[in-house]
């Protein structure tokens, strides 16, 4: 739809999970240990299964702040801090990384929502390039995350951007039918695991059709899934993409899907540059809190899968792709409605 894989591209992969397992406890964004006042407290169990990570970068920020005397600051951050946000799993060691993020889950009695994001070739060579060297050693990444998770639940999104980089023609295409090889095989290796969840990545509202998707994500493995996911790392807005996301379920036998909230309280940003519309745009808000109580039969959740306040890429001041940004996050807690 747009020409080029750059324009609405579903950026968002995070720092890499540093497991602190003797001391029973993880961090998502590489934290150097324990911090004990960096605590946020599990939501009510009606607002859905998933579990609050006590020691995100969001909670360690709120605390920082109020440690600071910056109240007003702690107050906008613990927006993001108080709410489940997923976990990008690409980690060294796959294995120990699922598994004390779900056994935490577990203690708590929730699951963690985790995405794997380690698909080779990955992005394209842009702000979050990189993956597994081939596909060998995906599939051992991929057995070593199925092997941690074991039988706890995990509700798990399955490599954003890899089925729409083949259809946008920003993978090359010799790499094609070993990626869809590899998606269908993570699928069925995930699905093997008894309480776990899978969703298919499906792109944005504002990046390729129904028509253009439905035949690419069968041959992904759509029909062994659970579901796909929408708007991840994107702004559209929820109404545009329920109705986006059961266009599309009507061509892949009524799947069901999930979408992420993370950042569309304002919908999708439409000034200045369009190339430049996922990165880092100014103005953005929080949505909807992560919920399985959406109203809707065929939207399974809203989740926030790209963890709001880390940076899209080096674009409009911010750090690289996944480091954790105070100012971006302030902006997007005070924008909510």
């Amino acid at each position: 739809m747009y020409g080029s894989c750059t324009r609405l591209r579903a950026s968002g992969a995070t720092g890499t999970v540093a497991l602190l397992l003797l001391a029973g406890c993880s961090s998502s964004d590489g934290g150097a240990g324990k911090n004990p006042a960096a605590t946020a407290d599990q939501r009510p169990r009606g607002d859905g299964p998933y579990w609050v990570n006590p020691e995100g970068s969001a909670a360690r920020q709120a605390a920082a702040y109020a440690k600071d005397g910056e109240p007003g600051d702690a107050e906008l951050i613990r927006r993001i801090a108080e709410q489940p946000v997923a976990e990008w799993l690409r980690p060294d060691d796959p294995r120990g990384a699922a598994q004390g993020l779900t056994e935490a889950a577990e203690r708590a009695g929730r699951e963690a929502v985790l995405v794997l994001y380690n698909i080779p070739h990955r992005d394209c060579g842009q702000f979050s390039q990189g993956g597994a060297a081939d596909g060998d050693a995906y599939r051992a990444w991929l057995d070593g995350v199925a092997q941690g998770i074991g039988d706890r639940r995990a509700t798990v999104v399955l490599e954003p951007d890899a089925v729409l980089h083949l259809v946008d023609g920003c993978t090359p295409r010799k790499y094609h039918a070993e990626r869809y090889g590899l998606l269908k095989g993570a699928v069925e290796r995930l699905k093997r695991q008894p309480g776990t969840t899978v969703y298919l990545d499906a792109g944005n509202a504002g990046w390729q059709s129904p028509d253009a998707l439905f035949e690419p994500l069968r041959r992904a493995g759509i029909e062994a899934a659970d579901g796909f996911a929408v708007n991840v790392s994107n702004f559209r807005t929820t109404a545009e993409s329920t109705d986006f996301g059961k266009r599309l379920s009507a061509k892949v036998g009524g799947k069901p899907f999930v979408i992420d909230t993370s950042r569309n309280g304002n919908g999708p940003y439409e000034g200045g540059d369009p190339a430049e519309a996922w990165c880092n745009p100014p103005g953005r808000a929080l949505g909807e809190p992560p919920t399985t109580e959406t109203g809707d039969e065929l939207v399974d959740a809203y989740l926030w899968i790209k963890r709001p306040g880390e940076s899209d890429g080096e674009c409009r001041g911010g750090p690289k792709a996944g480091d954790w940004w105070p100012a971006y996050a302030r902006e997007l807690a005070r924008a909510k409605k």
